[in-house]
Formats: structure tokens, C-alpha cells, sequence
């Protein structure tokens, strides 16, 4: 008879992760090692053909056994990783994670609470509630009862805001946004039968927009650093805009929100307060392991449309009984209790610890554009609001700066993103990494100069 393999909770469970989680972690050693870069080199064939090699056969009908299977297919992935951790990996809004996120990220994932039924989940379902009120609090300092919901992300927290604005106004509820907003907001009014967003550039703009739309019902939705170049929209004057033409206002601060934590910085998210929804996402200048979204609201009471009942989790007579309803808690049944992670964050690091990763990573993106204004041979788009920087080689091509990106990729030399804006193509650099020097910028302004077109 085939042995049974262990569990990883119980009384029993650490005893038998103990030696699993040594063979893993010298596996990601070892696949870092053998990277030796921020991206494998080759490109997408010579990922393909490692990873079929340390594959084998998908359903082979014995398996090789615990250990190897975590040392071989573990390395094969760190060894094909896009690290975010290595100081030339910084393309997307993709964050290296904060150790001790992790460790309680495994802690969450050995103890497997599903956040759907206070009986499936006591202890974190407390714990969730009392993070997210505090949170929220942060949001909206002077609200009586705020509240948020923890999301996969900026796209379901987006989509859960226009869901709640629907609800509340009904299918003819038109979203206008501007042309910079995240793509999630027009998705999610395409599947939630919404018109089509009116897209508008700028507050005067805005202002035109909703006196022509006047007698619709309306959602204007505001971005707090966008996916470009990680701009904030003027919150207060929108929120003004918003108010004298009666429509509702959501802010996406999927990136820029954790500008909360900065005492230096939190100055450029006033007006957030006003929204009548707020997107965070703590996997970007959080770093947190995906996934940390929220969908803050001023009272609670606005997540009332999400109220559901199924009675074998929350049955009317057990919620009487005073057992917590979950079940409005998110669109998604199970799910995993991601608040572990960002409940451990917050008290290992505080607002201090937090604030001075905000502000060391953002302070990155400034040295940053620092060396291309003076370079002569690179063109900086504008100075960083947060940690985005567009730059370009001056006299380059589009075709010629989206070549250089592609062959720093697949060298496996730099991760560098690409953002169109004001009609050409540039090189983006995100940094999220609070550990990056200055000798790494240095090297990232080689690398691109290294590999233009003569």
C-alpha cells in the first residue's frame, strides 16, 4: 500500500515542513545561481525547453517523491524567474517581497483557512476585520464606521467599486475616467453591462464631460499613480467636480496609496478622504506576496449590496446566534486568508518601517532620473511622482527603443517596462526594490546606453 504522505498542519505539520522548507529554500539558491541575472538568458525557447527537461512527464503514473520533486521543479522555476529582487528587474508593478510576508504567507498556506465561514476560519476572520477597519480608518480618518474588503488586486477591487456604484444607481450608470485610468475600470464595465467609459483629460475636461452628461447617473474615477508614469490625478479639484455635478467619486490608489504610511509623501494623496470608494493594493509599495488588494469605504454600510446568503455557511439562525457572516465579504467563496501577511507586515514594521520603504524606493526613482537629466545621451519623460521613470536614448527610434528592451530581456541583462505617452515610445523603470543603490542605477543607465542602435 502506498505510503501516505503528511500534512502540513496539525500537531504534526511543522515537523514534517521542517525538512521540505530546507530542500526549498537551497533549491531557490541554487536556481538564482544558476540565473545569475534578473531574467533568464535565451528567451521564451530556452525557458521552454529547461522547463520541459525538469518537467518530465506532467502525470507520470510513479512519482519521485517529495524532495525531489520540490528541489527539481522549485530550482527549474527560480532558475527561469523575472526576480524581483535582483536591482535590474524593474519592469512592472511587481514587487519583491518583504521576508517576513513570506514566512507569514506560509503559515497561511499550512494552516488553509478558508474565508468564507466563521467555522472555517475563527481566528483569521477576527483578524481580517479588525486590519481591514484599521485600514480603512487610514482612508478616512473621519468617518464614523469605514470598512474595506481584502481583493486579489487593483482590477477586483476596481470592478467591486463599480459593482457597488451600479447597485446603488442602477444599469444606466455612466463611469468617466481619465485617459490614464488602469484598464481593469473599462473591463469591469464591460462585464458588468455599464456603458461604455467616457474617457476625459484633465479637470476641464471633467467639467465638460458632466454638465453634458448632466441627469445621468454618474462615477467619476480618479487614479492615485498610474500604470505609465505613476502620476496622481489632482484629487481635490476632481473631488470638487465631483460634488457640484452630483456624481459618485473612486479613487484607483492601487499604487499610490501606501503614500499614507510617508510622512514625507502623504500630502499627495489629500482629497483621497472624498472618494466614495478607494482601491489599495499592498503587493505594489506594500510588498507583500500577491495577492493584498482592499476596497475601502467610508461606512460600512456600502457593502450591503454584497450580502448573500448560502445556508450551509451562513445560515439566517447561526447568524442570529452571533456567528460571523462572511459571505459578504468578497464575490469569491473560498479564499485564502491573505490578511496573515499584511497583519504581520504592520506590526513587525509599523507606519515608520513602512513609511521609510515608501520613501527610500521613491527617493530611488528620483536619483534615477537625476542621472539621465544628466546624461546627455539619455532623455528623461518627467520627474517621478512616485517610483516610475520613462527614459529613452536621445535621437532613438520607437522601433529602435523597443528593440533595446527586448534585447536586455532576453540576454538576461535588464527587466525594463515600456509605456506610450505623448506620442512615442519610452523605457520604463519601476523600483519597488527599498534596497537599490546607487552603483545599480548606475548600471541600469549603462545597460541601455550599451545597447542602443549606432
Amino acid at each position: 500500500m502506498p505510503h501516505t504522505p503528511p500534512l502540513a498542519g496539525g500537531t504534526t505539520g511543522p515537523d514534517a515542513l521542517r525538512p521540505l522548507l530546507a530542500v526549498v529554500l537551497d533549491a531557490l539558491a541554487e536556481g538564482a545561481a544558476a540565473r545569475g541575472g534578473p531574467v533568464p538568458a535565451g528567451g521564451p525557447e530556452a525557458v521552454d525547453v529547461r522547463v520541459r527537461q525538469a518537467l518530465g512527464e506532467a502525470l507520470p503514473e510513479a512519482g519521485d517523491g517529495a524532495e525531489t520533486a520540490l528541489r527539481t521543479l522549485v530550482r527549474a522555476v527560480a532558475h527561469g524567474a523575472a526576480d524581483p529582487a535582483d536591482p535590474l528587474c524593474a519592469a512592472h508593478l511587481h514587487t519583491p517581497p518583504l521576508a517576513v510576508a513570506v514566512a507569514a504567507d506560509l503559515a497561511a498556506s499550512a494552516l488553509n483557512p478558508s474565508m468564507d465561514s466563521w467555522d472555517q476560519a475563527p481566528a483569521a476572520s477576527a483578524l481580517e476585520a479588525q486590519v481591514t477597519r484599521a485600514l480603512a480608518a487610514d482612508v478616512y480618518p473621519k468617518a464614523p464606521a469605514p470598512d474595506a474588503l481584502v481583493t486579489t488586486g487593483g482590477t477586483e477591487s476596481n470592478q467591486l467599486a463599480l459593482l457597488l456604484a451600479r447597485e446603488r444607481h442602477g444599469p444606466a450608470l455612466q463611469v468617466v475616467c481619465g485617459d490614464s485610468v488602469h484598464h481593469s475600470v473599462r473591463r469591469a464595465a464591460w462585464l458588468l453591462g455599464l456603458p461604455e467609459p467616457v474617457m476625459v483629460h484633465g479637470p476641464p475636461s471633467l467639467d465638460g464631460t458632466l454638465t453634458e452628461l448632466h441627469g445621468h447617473p454618474l462615477l467619476v474615477v480618479a487614479t492615485a499613480g498610474t500604470t505609465d508614469t505613476g502620476r496622481i490625478d489632482p484629487l481635490p479639484e476632481i473631488a470638487d467636480l465631483a460634488d457640484r455635478h452630483r456624481a459618485e467619486l473612486h479613487v484607483d490608489a492601487s499604487y499610490g496609496g501606501p503614500l499614507l504610511f510617508s510622512a514625507e509623501r502623504r500630502h499627495l494623496l489629500a482629497g483621497l478622504e472624498r472618494a466614495h470608494s478607494v482601491t489599495l493594493d499592498l503587493h505594489k509599495l506594500g510588498w507583500q506576496p500577491v495577492a493584498a488588494g482592499l476596497l475601502a469605504v467610508p461606512e460600512a454600510a456600502r457593502l450591503a449590496p454584497l450580502a448573500h446568503t448560502a445556508e450551509y455557511l451562513n445560515a439566517d439562525d447561526d447568524t442570529d446566534a452571533g456567528l460571523p457572516d462572511l459571505l459578504g465579504r468578497s464575490l469569491r467563496t473560498t479564499r485564502r486568508p491573505d490578511i496573515l501577511k499584511i497583519a504581520v507586515t504592520l506590526r513587525a514594521l509599523g507606519r515608520t518601517g513602512l513609511g521609510a520603504l515608501v520613501d527610500r524606493t521613491c527617493a530611488a526613482a528620483a536619483g534615477l532620473a537625476d542621472l539621465v537629466d544628466k546624461d546627455p545621451r539619455l532623455e528623461l519623460y518627467e520627474r517621478p511622482t512616485l517610483s516610475t521613470v520613462l527614459f529613452r536614448p536621445v535621437g532613438a527610434t520607437d522601433e529602435e527603443v523597443a528593440e533595446i528592451r527586448r534585447t536586455l530581456l532576453t540576454r538576461g541583462r535588464a527587466v525594463l517596462g515600456r509605456a506610450r505617452t505623448d506620442g512615442r515610445l519610452w523605457l520604463k523603470a519601476t523600483l519597488l526594490n527599498p534596497h537599490l543603490t546607487s552603483d545599480d542605477l548606475e548600471t541600469l543607465t549603462e545597460l541601455v546606453e550599451g545597447s542602443t542602435p549606432r
